[in-house]
């Protein structure tokens, strides 16, 4: 069976297709459910708002824009989304989420150990190594390596251009291998 591509599941959905939409949730729910958690760290809220965020999809199907890949859209308007109603619960009135572009993504020891890329990240002190990085650093290698999207893709969801996405990964795994370099050193 061939490949629904993302193409094809958007302009269905937009066409009011249940079984695309069906697709949509299935496929994106767990990753922007992984995100929201990084996010709020808060379940009940993360699964409220994602149900919300989709039915707000699909009531506003007629209006989205026509996509190549769905992906980038969805991280970034759920986490706009999410932040909105994080915002409201705080009661705090911010009409500029522009501060709120890079969030502060935890990693959890499970996620390391199951997502790795080379023998570095098998390093117990990892977690804390991580959790050093800038907001920013931490928010792009979360979607490079754990959310496996691609730079591009990246850019969109950060709302920052794709130099800077290669140039924050690229400091975040300097950063990473001059503090395991260092830690080497005292052991």
């Amino acid at each position: 069976m061939e490949k629904i591509t993302d193409q094809y599941v958007w302009k269905a959905l937009k066409e009011g297709d249940l079984n695309a939409f069906s697709v949509l949730f299935e496929s994106y729910y767990p990753q922007l459910h992984n995100y929201g958690l990084k996010i709020c760290k808060d379940v009940a809220l993360t699964e409220d708002t994602l149900q919300d965020f989709f039915l707000y999809v699909y009531e506003h199907r007629e209006n989205l824009a026509d996509l190549d890949t769905i992906a980038p859209y969805l991280f970034t308007s759920y986490k706009r989304f999410l932040i909105k109603v994080i915002k409201k619960n705080e009661k705090i009135v911010q009409t500029d989420f522009s501060a709120e572009t890079f969030v502060d993504i935890q990693f959890s020891a499970e996620e390391i150990i199951t997502n790795q890329e080379t023998e570095l990240f098998k390093n117990k002190k990892l977690n804390k190594l991580l959790g050093n990085l800038p907001k920013r650093q931490k928010e792009a290698i979360y979607l490079k390596y754990y959310s496996g999207l691609k730079a591009t893709e990246i850019a969109k969801i950060m709302d920052i251009n794709y130099q800077s996405v290669v140039n924050t990964l690229h400091k975040a795994m300097k950063n990473l291998k001059e503090e395991i370099s260092i830690l080497k050193l005292f052991k």
